[in-house]
């Protein structure tokens, strides 16, 4: 009789062990399962970051009109340093731009100053026009280097936008009818553009 409640203890027992290893079991694939679960989670937020750092669209908006408003603000300074340098330089060019023309003329003086001093040297009027020649070809020289060339009336047709009719000369035939027939004062052109009009008689 005693024997056959040791066995039903025993038994009992080993039952419980069993029920007790099951819910260690079950509990260790519950714990397993909820890992797993927050793993995926885990790689889930990490393969869609743009989701988790998603921004609020008013935020995001006020952040672009903030750049807008500095790249503006940058575009502005930069014009306004050009508009600055660009009236600096036009300032500059009106104020000094005749220095390349002085320049040139320089010497042409310092030569009439020397002949004008050499000139109380001597009564001779053919060395005095030889100096004034020299000198006159030397200024025309400087001025064709400036870009200015006389306007050539040498037997020409008259034409108003290089001459400047002031005298009519009647009876020179039908061979000098609107030809230039003499200059009164030579006329000037500054790359190409008639700076002074050459004033002619006219044949009529």
């Amino acid at each position: 009789m005693k024997e056959n409640k040791e066995e039903q203890i025993n038994c009992e027992e080993q039952e419980m062990n069993k029920e007790e290893e099951c819910t260690q079991q079950e509990s260790a694939q519950q714990e397993s399962a909820q890992q797993e679960s927050a793993d995926n989670t885990q790689q889930a937020e990490n393969e869609n970051p743009e989701e988790e750092e998603e921004k609020d669209p008013l935020a995001a908006a006020q952040e672009e009109i903030e750049q807008l408003k500095d790249q503006v603000l940058r575009k502005a300074a930069e014009f306004e340093n050009l508009r600055k340098r660009t009236i600096k330089e036009k300032a500059e060019l009106i104020l000094n731009g005749g220095e390349k023309a002085i320049v040139t003329i320089l010497p042409i003086i310092d030569d009439m100053e020397r002949a004008i001093e050499n000139g109380t040297k001597t009564d001779d009027p053919k060395v005095l026009r030889e100096g004034m020649e020299i000198i006159y070809h030397k200024c025309i020289k400087a001025l064709e280097s400036l870009g200015v060339k006389t306007i050539d009336t040498t037997d020409a047709d008259f034409d108003t936008d290089e001459h400047e009719a002031v005298a009519m000369v009647p009876g020179m035939g039908d061979d000098k009818k609107g030809k230039v027939i003499d200059c009164i004062q030579t006329g000037y052109k500054l790359n190409d553009k008639v700076i002074r009009h050459a004033k002619v008689a006219v044949g009529q």
